[in-house]
């Protein structure tokens, strides 16, 4: 079992990665194997709806998006990461997840998925209910913890003195690693996930 850790922040080593560590760090004392992908500091296109993407599995913009959706591929489960910016996800990972999930969508569905936010103070409510758009619309389980998935402070070494954030992290893991197990363990037993109809679209316009 592998989970696929997003990093949605410019900064390999800030805030958002000290909560994400936390996170894989639990994750492999569970069994689970981990890895961390750094979206970087590059500019990241915009999906601009083109639909060139349409039955190839990857966007015509050939980009850190594209190395993610491969990697998506062997993963089992995920977490997206982002610091908070003007009280909402960064652009920079807004723009990634919308061409991963447009073009990628089928190595996200029926697989869990937790999100986690990143701030000094405020903000990560709103971060976190944005950020649970894309996995609510692809049919994934998406993994609670015993507390909002956020973690605060200004610095790595502050985040990690968020004492309840740091516990909201290590359950966040706990429960992703139990839902896999349950994953794997349905399929042994002959449980497979659902083939669910999506062939009906209301049009408003009358």
């Amino acid at each position: 079992m592998k989970v696929l850790l997003l990093n949605g922040s410019p900064r390999a080593e800030g805030c958002t990665f000290t909560a994400l560590s936390v996170i894989a760090e639990t994750l492999n004392a569970e069994g689970v194997e981990t890895e961390i992908f750094q979206i970087g500091n590059k500019p990241v296109q915009d999906c601009i709806a083109c639909g060139g993407c349409k039955g190839k599995g990857l966007c015509v913009f050939d980009d850190v998006v594209n190395e993610f959706i491969k990697k998506s591929a062997n993963a089992d489960g995920f977490v997206f990461g982002t610091p908070v910016y003007y009280a909402h996800p960064t652009g920079r990972v807004l723009s990634a997840l919308d061409r991963i999930f447009y073009a990628g969508k089928e190595n996200f569905r029926h697989k869990p998925c937790a999100v986690i936010a990143s701030a000094r103070r405020a903000g990560t409510t709103l971060s976190l209910n944005v950020m649970e758009k894309y996995a609510g619309i692809t049919e994934m389980p998406i993994i609670s913890s015993t507390y909002w998935n956020m973690a605060h402070g200004n610095t790595p070494e502050q985040v990690l003195k968020d004492e309840e954030g740091m516990q909201s992290m290590r359950n966040i893991a706990k429960n992703t690693a139990w839902i896999l197990k349950c994953i794997e363990a349905g399929e042994k037993a002959g449980i497979t996930a659902p083939e669910n109809r999506k062939d009906i679209r209301t049009n408003f316009i009358r």
